[in-house]
């Protein structure tokens, strides 16, 4: 172990109201591509832009297209928990961990039995009717073709924050309520890119801010400590205790 993963260690044993905040990175390791590494979403051919298919205009103007991208490229429904997701767990039931904050919407953390999970781009496990708001599985979403429909002739809309729309705002006065009172802050796997996400974490006040990413970040001066490795391999390491 080497001696800032060492000090990572010393600073989880000392916390105990602990946040994560976490990317695209912190799934990568349970096969599920991000949006703008090589190999990522971003990086792929399709007859639109995925930024443009992921907007709600699109939603609404081609939504056979939509779900055409999205079941194939968005529900990684046999993906598994990696290391990170796991630890994450284990320090929430330890009582060190307050909450995780991530802009995934896999479910992977709550798979790995994470409680406390605010999704700020919300879920692929949630989706409802557009008109009576009747849930609909994501088993069934995958399973169909086309336009989901619910039985009263509505579309169904999976429950992720498309580009265009708004973030919801209990999940993020809920996510800030615990950056505030936080007193070690973890971020990993990503590269703070995304906004109005990103900016979350100015509301954190305390004196450790810890950010593992496995390439460097514009953010990682800011940083009480920075390790530029896989957000999985790091915290694999980390003793619960």
């Amino acid at each position: 172990m080497d001696d800032k993963i060492k000090t990572l260690q010393q600073w989880i044993d000392e916390s105990s109201a602990i946040v994560f905040f976490g990317g695209a990175g912190v799934s990568t390791e349970s096969g599920i591509p991000d949006f703008r590494s090589v190999d990522g979403l971003y990086n792929q051919k399709y007859a639109w832009p995925p930024e443009e298919i992921l907007s709600r205009t699109f939603f609404d103007a081609r939504p056979e297209e939509f779900y055409r991208f999205y079941r194939d490229k968005m529900l990684c429904l046999d993906a598994q928990p990696n290391a990170a997701h796991r630890k994450l767990a284990e320090l929430e039931a330890a009582g060190r961990l307050r909450s995780v904050i991530t802009q995934n919407i896999d479910g992977l953390h709550q798979k790995a039995g994470s409680r406390r999970v605010w999704e700020l781009h919300g879920s692929v496990h949630r989706n409802y009717c557009m008109k009576c708001r009747k849930p609909c599985s994501v088993e069934d979403i995958k399973a169909g073709q086309g336009v989901p429909r619910c039985a009263c002739g509505g579309t169904i809309k999976p429950d992720v924050v498309l580009y265009e729309e708004s973030l919801d705002s209990a999940t993020i006065e809920g996510a800030v309520a615990d950056l505030r009172s936080a007193d070690l802050l973890i971020i990993g796997g990503t590269s703070l890119a995304v906004y109005p996400a990103a900016g979350l974490i100015n509301y954190y006040q305390g004196s450790r801010l810890v950010l593992i990413n496995k390439s460097p970040t514009p953010y990682d001066s800011r940083a009480d400590l920075a390790i530029n490795l896989p957000i999985g391999q790091v915290l694999g390491q980390i003793e619960v205790r």
